[in-house]
């Protein structure tokens, strides 16, 4: 039986996750990731498998690719055309600013103002036109804009999302001027009414759209010169898949595609395990990634800042991310002040243990020192049979010289520094939104999430936290198990009493088709497709909305009736007879894949752990430490910190003052004693 392989592209380590069956693993690996051509470190994780095209029968991958592009600045050439009046859209934005304090700041946006252009069109807020749309102004302006030498184009008016006629026609007429361009129109993206949210988010896209179009035809010539022809499928930010050929018009999709998938495959795993209120801590080379799980569904945003002043709205994994990873430096600020990241090794050079030829220190030099890591073999680098810890350790004396300390000081510093920062968001998004970390479950994960998840949960006063089978490849695994996903909405801005059911059944049933019909152009047959539907509702004057869970066939009193339930359970009460305003209409339709089988519980080992070395580990002070090697953990082993856990993929530390046991999946629970 052919099997799937789920390859997460990250900023230092690309990850693999081979399975037969879509779950149980085969194999898993890390090989280093190629900065300068992702798609070459996706291939050289397939070679270093030792994976044939007869294996599998699908690739399902993330990538960083647009993510990077955007925070580098490394997109498209664009330009934009809106509606006469509006070309400082992207500066105007809302009445936000960069920092609490004081109005300094630097504003980047997307497409700088040189290349923003108007037109004279107008439409009401109901499509209807105002002041007919200028033909052949248009064309000059395709005219001047082939002079400019730009990649892609932007169409964003002001009410499109009402009527979207006038985008449409613009884009044909620059077609017809210049058919090289990818021009995107604000309405194909998103038909919501918020104009600045909206050419943002098509800014993105456009932005995009050229570099992962030719990433994608880079990736698929790739394969095909090594025989696999199989269907490609890429992790959407909202946990859904989408073809590989579809990739460049869902540019904007894939901003968040990695870390999306491993929240999936955390959710899924806890779940099984019986935990269903989740926080995910996913700790890579470059960042730290935190979501959370209630109910044992991962929360989704409407939109999400990618920068300042660069919203995209689209529905995505709540997923909120630090500078904060194993490639994280250590460094001195202005003030004399031990500070860590956000800067990053990254994959080239990488830490100085590495051998690479970095020269400042990172959290993984700093985890090799204390010898938290095994310096003897090294994760994911062939090149090295052993860490180089005195390079390492000379670097962070550097450092430490400087404000007086000694180097396991200095290290130790260093690692306080990193966990605060990162138990710091953990608390952003469970305590300062309501939630009770006693009452969730920490997952860690990613190659250094283990190494730091004991510290976070001491840090957040979390109870549990739950290390999976692989944790160094959850996002991998996430990708191979994700299902496919259409997201869609329509803003109709009307208060229930002056809509009628049909109107609203007509909107959600045309949604529903246009997903479905995503789905059968994907081509890639779901075992079952599912379809949600959501409305945007608020009552009348207010500008926040709650999202609602709704049927197609409700009638307007049953609408409302939810609405209000949604509204109580989120602030206690409701504002009683208040008129109520749908805002949007949202569709998510999905091509649920073959299920994987479920794990059966494995059987609870009557032997007790026993571990395959001992070395002196440091906490506060030097311990002689067990060194556990996980692939010899069974059901039932339990064990008291502090304890190093190793394998293929990742390492996990258990602190003095806690204890481990081992589930009856495979996974690793630790509590405080």
């Amino acid at each position: 039986m052919a099997g799937v392989v789920g390859i997460d592209v990250g900023g230092t380590f690309t990850d693999l996750f081979f399975s037969r069956d879509g779950l149980s693993v085969e194999r898993v690996l890390k090989v280093p990731s190629t900065p300068d051509d992702p798609s070459r470190g996706l291939v050289d994780a397939l070679a270093a498998a030792g994976i044939q095209p007869s294996d599998i029968d699908i690739i399902v991958h993330g990538t960083t690719i647009a993510t990077n592009a955007v925070i580098e600045r490394k997109g498209a050439r664009c330009a934009l055309i809106t509606t006469r009046g509006f070309r400082d859209i992207l500066e105007l934005g809302r009445r936000d600013r960069q920092r609490m304090y004081g109005l300094t700041g630097v504003q980047n946006p997307l497409i700088p103002r040189e290349l923003r252009w108007e037109v004279d069109e107008r439409l009401d807020h109901k499509g209807n036109v105002v002041r007919p749309l200028d033909d052949e102004a248009v064309r000059e302006l395709g005219r001047i804009l082939v002079g400019l030498e730009v990649e892609a184009v932007v169409v964003a008016l002001l009410h499109a999302y009402a009527n979207p006629a006038h985008e449409e026609r613009i884009r044909d007429i620059l077609l017809e001027t210049h058919a090289g361009w990818q021009v995107v129109t604000s309405a194909s993206v998103m038909r919501e009414y918020y104009e600045f949210e909206r050419t943002s988010t098509a800014a993105v896209q456009a932005y995009l759209q050229p570099l992962v179009s030719r990433y994608a035809a880079n990736l698929q010539s790739k394969l095909a010169e090594r025989g696999f022809d199989m269907q490609t499928l890429v992790m959407q930010s909202n946990g859904g898949l989408v073809p590989l050929s579809q990739l460049g018009g869902r540019a904007a999709n894939i901003v968040r595609s990695g870390p999306a998938a491993g929240v999936t495959a955390a959710a899924k795993l806890a779940a099984e395990a019986g935990f269903n209120n989740v926080i995910t801590g996913d700790m890579g080379g470059t960042s730290y990634d935190v979501a959370v799980v209630v109910g044992g569904t991962p929360r989704v945003a409407d939109e999400t800042e990618l920068s300042f002043r660069v919203p995209l709205r689209l529905p995505m994994i709540d997923v909120h991310t630090i500078g904060a990873g194993g490639g994280s430096i250590a460094y001195i600020d202005r003030g004399g002040i031990l500070q860590v990241g956000p800067r990053s090794a990254g994959a080239v050079p990488g830490p100085v243990c590495f051998g690479r030829g970095g020269t400042e220190p990172t959290v993984t030099d700093v985890n090799a020192v204390l010898s938290r890591i095994n310096a003897q073999n090294p994760i994911g680098l062939k090149h090295l049979t052993a860490l180089d810890i005195a390079g390492a350790r000379q670097a962070i004396g550097n450092l430490g010289a400087k404000i007086g300390l000694g180097i396991e000081e200095t290290a130790e510093a260093i690692l306080t520094i990193v966990n605060q920062r990162m138990a710091g968001r953990t608390r952003l998004l469970s305590v300062e939104q309501g939630h009770d970390p006693r009452d969730f479950v920490l997952v860690a994960f990613g190659g250094a999430g283990p190494l730091h998840g004991a510290a976070i949960m001491r840090e957040v006063g979390i109870r549990t936290m739950l290390i999976p089978p692989h944790p160094g490849v959850l996002c991998a695994l996430g990708c191979a198990i994700a299902d496919l996903r259409y997201d869609l909405s329509q803003t109709i801005e009307r208060r229930v009493s002056d809509l009628t059911a049909q109107e609203v059944r007509s909107i959600l049933d045309e949604q529903r088709q246009q997903g479905e019909r995503q789905l059968h152009e994907s081509d890639t047959p779901p075992a079952e497709i599912v379809v949600e539907h959501a409305a945007q509702m608020s009552y009348a004057g207010q500008i926040h909305t709650l999202r609602v869970p709704v049927q197609a066939d409700w009638d307007l009193e049953r609408m409302t009736r939810a609405f209000h339930d949604v509204y109580r359970g989120e602030y206690g009460d409701t504002l009683g007879d208040i008129p109520v305003t749908v805002v949007s209409l949202k569709t998510a339709v999905r091509g649920r894949r073959q299920a994987p089988p479920p794990r059966p519980p494995g059987e609870f080992s009557a032997v007790p752990a026993s571990p395959a070395a001992r070395r002196p580990v440091y906490f506060g002070g030097w311990i002689d430490t067990p060194i556990f090697d996980r692939a010899t953990l069974r059901p039932g082993h339990t064990f008291e910190g502090p304890a190093i856990l190793e394998q293929a993929d990742t390492t996990t530390v258990i602190e003095p003052g806690m204890k481990a046991r081992v589930d009856a999946f495979g996974n690793i629970l630790v509590e405080m004693i």
